[in-house]
């Protein structure tokens, strides 16, 4: 089974929100999961995302492919968790 870390959209039209999740890469974007990881929410200003990166790190230790917007926002959490 391949993982993949990935966004699934919540939230109502016009007001979106994602969680965070891991999931088997050939279920569809807001099909069953496997954990939820975080949440992304674009609409908010300043630091919109939360994720833990205990679990994060976890799955890509196992080889999960995280998207190109799952992988921007690990790289925030890290910069942000160093300082």
């Amino acid at each position: 089974m391949a993982v993949a870390l990935r966004l699934t959209r919540q939230g109502s039209a016009d007001r979106p929100y994602y969680k965070i999740i891991a999931v088997d890469s050939r279920v569809r974007r807001d099909g069953r999961f496997i954990e939820q990881l975080g949440t992304y929410d674009p609409m908010k200003e300043g630091v919109n995302y939360e994720i833990d990166l205990a679990a994060a790190d976890k799955w890509l230790g196992t080889g999960a492919k995280p998207s190109e917007t799952v992988k921007s926002i690990i790289r925030k959490a890290r910069t942000a968790a160093a300082k």
